[in-house]
Formats: structure tokens, C-alpha cells, sequence
């Protein structure tokens, strides 16, 4: 499973990091999460200067790509050969999924159809703006496309593409490496139940 995890200038870093880090637990198995940006390096929201994986046209032959938010989202959103390189991105081969302002792009480029959404407190008047009913919750999917509100949801966004390329073992042994020490099986707990409603045919172990 090849994932993009598509990161622009003022990212978060908490959204491409957490992600990244918890799918490429799964790299043994032939799993990469790849820092996929439109240049060859990015600088985060907090000044933090990363070189790019891979370029943009990788998030068309990616099995599964997080768009992930940051503090340009906005103008982002009004860059249309930028979109249209995000545009070429197929729910019906890839999972899909977007993390708070990421929300809006999705939106944006039309992906997101008529499902409510996830996003953070300060994308949301921006998400409402383009007609998306907002949820009040971490996460939600419907099919291939996939939304989480609040920096730290992303690792429900990484629990839930585990969950569907892999499995529900590979997702527990993954999310519990990164969890915390003393707190693991609470940390692992909450996020599986947050997501497992939203992935068919996978139930509590």
C-alpha cells in the first residue's frame, strides 16, 4: 500500500507526521507513507523546512492519500492548477481522506458531494461557507472518502487506512506502538472506536 500524504507550505506538522509515522509501521509489509508535496522542499506553519518524497503527481497513483491541513489552506483553495492536479485523485480506486482544513480542499475539488464532514474549529466557518454540513465529532467516512477534525484525529485518519488495506490486527499493532505508555490499550480502544463503525465488515476483536 503506497499512501501520499499530501503536505504544502505552512502544514501542520502534527497532521503529516502522525500519520505518516503510524502507516509506515507497516513497512515490513510493503507499506510507505510518502511526504508528497507540489515542491521539492515545504516549511511548516512553525518554521520547520522538510524536503518532499514525492511530487504532486503521486497523489494520483497513490493507493490511499491524506490531505493534510496547515496555514495556507485558504489560498491552497484558490489555486486552480493546483486543484486541478488534486482533481485527477479517484475515490473510486483510492482511499481518501482529509485532516481539518484538507477538509475544504476536498470540498474544493468536489469530492465530497453531499456528506457531512469533519474539520477543526477554526476551517469550520470556512467548510460551512461551501454548503458542507459540519459534524461534531473526530471522524467520519462514507466509502473511500474519509474526513477528522482536530490535530491529534490524525491518527484516526492512519487507524482507518490500516483498517481497510490491512486489517484490524495490523491497525491495533501499529496505533499501539505510537500510544503511550501505561495508556495503550485505552489510546488503541478510543480510536478503533471511532473508526471501526465506519469500515464494513470490521468488528471489535
Amino acid at each position: 500500500m503506497q499512501v501520499a500524504v499530501l503536505t504544502f507550505d505552512g502544514f501542520n506538522e502534527l497532521d503529516s507526521f502522525i500519520a505518516a509515522a503510524i502507516i509506515n509501521r507497516q513497512r515490513a509489509k510493503g507499506w510507505r507513507a510518502l511526504i508528497t508535496s507540489p515542491s521539492k522542499s515545504v516549511t511548516s506553519m512553525n518554521g520547520v523546512t522538510i524536503e518532499a518524497q514525492r511530487d504532486l503527481e503521486f497523489a494520483a497513483e497513490a493507493d490511499a492519500v491524506i490531505i493534510g491541513s496547515g496555514s495556507r489552506t485558504r489560498d491552497i483553495a484558490r489555486d486552480e492548477a493546483l486543484l486541478a492536479h488534486l482533481r485527477r485523485m479517484d475515490p473510486a480506486r483510492q482511499l481518501i481522506g482529509a485532516q481539518c482544513s484538507g477538509t475544504l480542499l476536498l470540498s474544493r475539488i468536489g469530492l465530497l458531494g453531499d456528506r457531512p464532514a469533519c474539520t477543526d474549529l477554526t476551517t469550520k466557518p470556512w467548510v460551512v461557507e461551501e454548503g458542507v454540513r459540519v459534524l461534531d465529532q473526530p471522524f467520519y467516512a462514507d466509502g473511500n472518502i474519509a474526513t477528522a477534525g482536530g490535530c491529534l484525529a490524525s491518527q484516526y485518519l492512519a487507524a482507518w487506512i490500516l483498517l481497510r488495506g490491512a486489517g484490524e490486527e495490523d491497525a491495533r499493532s501499529a496505533l499501539h506502538y505510537a500510544a503511550p505508555v501505561g495508556q495503550k490499550e485505552e489510546y488503541v480502544g478510543r480510536a478503533l472506536a471511532s473508526v471501526r463503525p465506519f469500515v464494513p465488515g470490521v468488528r471489535a476483536a
